[in-house]
């Protein structure tokens, strides 16, 4: 079995694969202050939990755009789970062909993403993570990285709201009722919700010009969901495909990792 685990500002997204079978998956919040004993622990607790013991390991892959917390998930790793680890970075063997300027700046998580479009889809392809922040990727028709887009993501943007206005509230973030807010609440919603699903509208369009009519679009992350659910121009919801990444990079890059 195949522990993933992709290490971000905001969450810890963690799944156990059998084969090419993802099973039990968890969210967990990303705690600076939590020391490789609590994270070793925690996970130790999921896997169990997902019925599965470090002596049924084949091995981690991590992917972390975190790098001050990265040392403290390959320490719990090694102690509590399995020494066999795998990292991310501009050293692995992707599969794909990455036109960034500096391909070192890419994202692991972005990398595996694509890695996951090229292999479950096809180019070209947009992929829009709602994460941190909302990324927008383009693969082109020969499986090519080509690039993309950062804005900020939607929990960075209601919290801003409450932290530098003296009456907005903090919201959660759903849709509203309406577009037209009734109430301040509501008002934020519609704004963040909405919002949101006329941004990514807009930059899928501008996307699609450039990468041509037959461009999928294919969405992830945490809060993909609740905007994917008010358009129609996502054509596919994979909330867990970063870790779908990981498990291809893992195979393309375990015997020479071994």
């Amino acid at each position: 079995m195949l522990l993933t685990i992709d290490v971000g500002n905001t969450n810890l997204t963690i799944g156990l694969f059998e084969g090419t079978k993802l099973g039990a998956r968890w969210r967990l919040a990303t705690d600076h202050e939590r020391m490789p004993d609590e994270y070793g622990l925690q996970m130790l607790g999921l896997l169990q939990h997902g019925g599965c013991s470090p002596a049924q390991l084949d091995g981690i892959c991590i992917a972390s755009v975190v790098p001050p917390l990265t040392p403290r998930i390959l320490q719990a790793c090694r102690n509590y789970l399995s020494d066999d680890i795998l990292v991310i970075d501009e050293t692995v063997e992707t599969g794909i062909k990455i036109l960034y300027e500096d391909p070192r700046a890419v994202g692991a998580d972005r990398i595996a993403d694509a890695v996951a479009v090229c292999a479950l889809y096809g180019g070209p392809a947009c992929v829009v993570d709602f994460g941190t922040a909302t990324t927008f990727d383009a693969i082109t028709a020969e499986g090519e990285y080509l690039g993309g887009a950062i804005a900020p993501g939607i929990g960075i943007a209601a919290e801003a709201l409450f932290m530098r206005t003296a009456k907005l509230p903090r919201v959660d973030i759903q849709a509203p009722p309406s577009v037209i807010g009734r109430n301040t609440v509501h008002a934020i919603q519609s704004g963040l919700v909405f919002g949101y699903v006329a941004l990514v509208e807009g930059m899928v369009e501008r996307f699609r010009r450039e990468l041509g009519p037959d461009m999928k679009v294919i969405a992830t992350g945490g809060l993909a969901e609740v905007v994917a659910s008010h358009t129609d121009v996502i054509h596919h919801l994979a909330p867990w495909l970063t870790l779908e990444g990981l498990r291809i990079l893992w195979e393309r890059n375990r015997p020479r990792h071994e």
